[in-house]
């Protein structure tokens, strides 16, 4: 009978390996852990950043002008990344910081001089900045027979502070009103600035001039310097002013700065500057922030007569607060990835990792668990078998009458056939036989002893 018995099982071929898995556990367990591990990813996704766009619009200056030839500076490094920079003509740094305030001509950037913005207009805006840039100085020439030291000693006399709207007007106006002069009767205040407030005032028909940015570049200085009758403007109370106006900086110009040979200034003087600063939208991707900075510090590093090598960029709080993308940089520069790899390749790996690190982390010893969720299982329906039978056990302790044991008979019973009736894997065969053994014994000592000695007989 042996030997037929093998032959059968011969025949009938090797038991597959998934023979003895029980699916519907195999489910109940795969199925949650699956589940978790799906929400866990799509968890990640929703804050994976979109790819960066390839072109950015930037708010620059008039044609020709320095804040259009920076505007042209960025757009010329970071083409190397392969993003396209439209550089749009503007007014300056009013019209610019409208154009972002309102969301004009699709403006992502902008330069835009500091102490211009009114608090009421961006409070609630969603506008940061990515730095200050540079030192925009602002230079008074003033016709008189004797240095003047205070700008209240300009009272009655005409002064040219450019037209309205234009950030030279909107500085002249605060430091005057500083001075009371904003409104005196006595004090005419035109709107004539660059090259036609330069003319009047050689002309006499100003006494004195304001001039900022393009108007006051060190070759327009030294010609004003040479110029019979015209002086430069020193702010002996510079510390003051800067304390009154934040956005305002003190700036030292040592004497011969403009013109060596002929030792101009011929001592060294202070002036006034506020600073461009690198104004955006808070959606501004981290990625092109890091660009950005990376652009800056390559246009503005370098030290010039206005500063010194690597003062800017600088994360100095102005109109608007620094963006956490540019703190972060400030603090710890370029991720390992965009400082090594193409800028392309840089922003995948960067949004892989935000989904790749939690799977690695949390979903792969999900999985790697799996197995023990199953022999869990599996081992709990065991055990709940045996917790019956233990409870069983324990109501046959003591005296009990012929009805109170056979129903304890039946009962005994109906666990057994709820045991065998269980769906075991082949790897769990040696507890449900144990299982099986233990119920034989516990039926054994629910015999009555004349019953046991008619089973011995």
């Amino acid at each position: 009978m042996t030997e037929l018995a093998d032959e059968e099982l011969e025949k009938a071929g090797p038991t597959p390996w998934y023979g003895g898995i029980v699916w519907v556990d195999v489910a109940r367990v795969v199925l949650p852990a699956l589940a978790v591990c799906l929400l866990l990813i799509l968890a990640m996704l929703h804050f994976v950043r979109p790819a960066p766009p390839k072109t950015l619009t930037m708010a620059g200056g008039a044609a020709g002008s320095r804040f259009n030839d920076v505007a042209l500076g960025y757009q010329r490094i970071l083409a190397r990344s392969g993003i396209t920079v439209q550089v749009l003509t503007t007014e300056g740094s009013l019209d610019n910081l409208d154009r972002l305030l309102t969301g004009q001509s699709g403006v992502d950037i902008a330069l835009v001089q500091s102490g211009l913005a009114d608090k009421n207009a961006v409070g609630g805006s969603n506008l940061v900045s990515l730095g200050s840039l540079f030192y925009v100085p602002l230079t008074i020439f003033y016709r008189n027979a004797h240095p003047i030291e205070r700008l209240s000693e300009l009272r009655g006399h005409r002064i040219a502070i450019g037209p309205e709207g234009s950030g030279t007007h909107t500085l002249a106006i605060a430091l005057l009103k500083a001075n009371e002069l904003d409104r005196d009767p006595h004090t005419p205040l035109l709107g004539m600035q660059g090259p036609d407030a330069r003319a009047a005032l050689l002309k006499g028909e100003v006494e004195a001039i304001f001039l900022t940015g393009d108007s006051a570049s060190s070759e327009t200085i030294r010609e004003m310097l040479h110029a019979p009758g015209v002086r430069l403007f020193d702010f002996p109370q510079a510390d003051a002013y800067a304390r009154r106006f934040p956005y305002l900086h003190r700036i030292q110009i040592p004497a011969g700065a403009f013109d060596l040979g002929e030792n101009l200034p011929s001592v060294p003087i202070s002036m006034l500057a506020p600073t461009v600063e690198l104004v955006a939208h808070s959606t501004l991707h981290p990625a092109l922030s890091d660009l950005l900075l990376e652009a800056a510090t390559e246009l503005h590093g370098r030290a010039t007569l206005l500063q010194d090598a690597g003062q800017f960029p600088a994360p100095v709080v102005q109109d608007f607060p620094i963006s956490a993308d540019a703190t972060r940089y400030y603090k710890s520069g370029k991720s390992f990835a965009y400082r090594y790899l193409p800028f392309w390749l840089a922003t995948l790996l960067d949004r892989a990792l935000v989904v790749l690190l939690p799977t690695l982390l949390v979903v792969v010893p999900i999985i790697r668990y799996i197995p023990e969720l199953y022999n869990w299982s599996i081992r709990r329906r065991i055990n709940r078998r045996y917790a019956q039978l233990m409870s069983l056990e324990r109501e046959s302790l003591g005296d009990l009458t012929a009805a109170q044991r056979e129903s304890l008979h039946e009962r005994l019973g109906h666990i057994e056939k709820a045991i065998i009736a269980l769906r075991m894997p082949g790897s769990h065969a040696t507890q449900l036989y144990q299982l099986r053994q233990h119920l034989n014994f516990v039926r054994d000592n629910l015999q009555e002893p004349g019953e046991e000695a008619a089973r011995a007989g």
